[in-house]
């Protein structure tokens, strides 16, 4: 991975954190990724009157990764019914990179050297750490909720690992990452409102105007420049790879929470960020 590649997925998981932190902090995670999901509509709208057209080589990808995102999007708010979003997210984030790297490797014949590999498995385990963090012991993992917590996050994870991969082939194919991702959205947002009247959510979209604007508008669009990077990543470099660097965005994310949200900066939660940093600098410099 070129340096420039590196940075600007670094860049791109400062920002992931951002608008993430606004989700974290807003009451209702189903108006919350709403406004997200919605508010990418904006942003693709102007990118496809400036951009050319995908070639059609990449049409069927636009179709499996909205569909696709539908199941992520499903399990995602499933699983926020079960589970506080600091259980939650890190399973999901962390078993995504885990998802793809064996996808690739297994049956699309992606090289890997060890270093990479062990980078990417040694970010995942620290991600997925930080989810076993909180005043109390692990043993509530048993309890039934938890479980079910645990299962949808793991299953969100499975979803990040699909729409990872069919974004980032279908970006290679499509000549146009910008245009291949503006039309993804579209469709994906499209999807989802008959998505939210199947939860039976059909009030959802109303909301996010008067509940979320700030989300919607301005998260959306930061969540839409940090997938554009995401996603002309995946064109430049190794697809586990740039998935894997993406996730660093926790750290990040728990800066913000620590010094923005007052939460508590623990022991275990300092030695999640250096077991990730270390993934980091395997990937980079070896």
């Amino acid at each position: 991975m070129s340096t420039v590649v590196f940075l600007a997925v670094l860049f791109a998981a400062f920002l992931h954190a951002l608008w993430n932190s606004m989700v974290k902090s807003h009451k209702d995670k189903y108006v919350a990724v709403a406004a997200i999901v919605l508010g990418h509509v904006p942003a693709s709208l102007v990118i496809i009157f400036l951009v050319p057209m995908p070639a059609i080589e990449s049409l069927p990808y636009i179709l499996v990764s909205a569909l696709i995102h539908q199941g992520y999007q499903w399990f995602l708010l499933t699983a926020y019914r079960y589970g506080d979003y600091t259980r939650v997210y890190p399973i999901a984030r962390g078993t995504g990179p885990v998802v793809v790297t064996i996808v690739l490797l297994l049956f699309f014949g992606v090289k890997l050297s060890t270093f990479e590999l062990l980078g990417i498995i040694i970010i995942s385990i620290g991600i997925l750490s930080i989810s076993t963090q909180d005043r109390h012991s692990l043993f509530p993992w048993i309890a039934r909720k938890n479980a079910k917590a645990i299962s949808f996050a793991l299953l969100t994870g499975l979803f990040i690992g699909g729409y990872s991969i069919a974004d980032g082939y279908g970006a290679r194919a499509s000549f146009s990452p910008l245009s291949f991702m503006g039309w993804s959205f579209i469709v994906n947002a499209l999807l989802f409102h008959i998505l939210l009247k199947i939860m039976n959510k059909p009030d959802v979209v109303k909301r996010v105007f008067s509940e979320a604007k700030l989300l919607f508008w301005f998260g959306g669009t930061i969540s839409y420049i940090v997938y554009g990077i995401i996603v002309w990543g995946f064109t430049q470099a190794p697809i586990p790879l740039v998935s894997a660097l993406r996730e660093t965005s926790v750290i990040i994310a728990l800066l913000i929470g620590t010094i923005f949200l007052k939460e508590s900066f623990t022991v275990l939660k300092t030695l999640s960020i250096l077991i990730i940093f270390a993934g980091v600098v395997l990937l980079k410099f070896f």
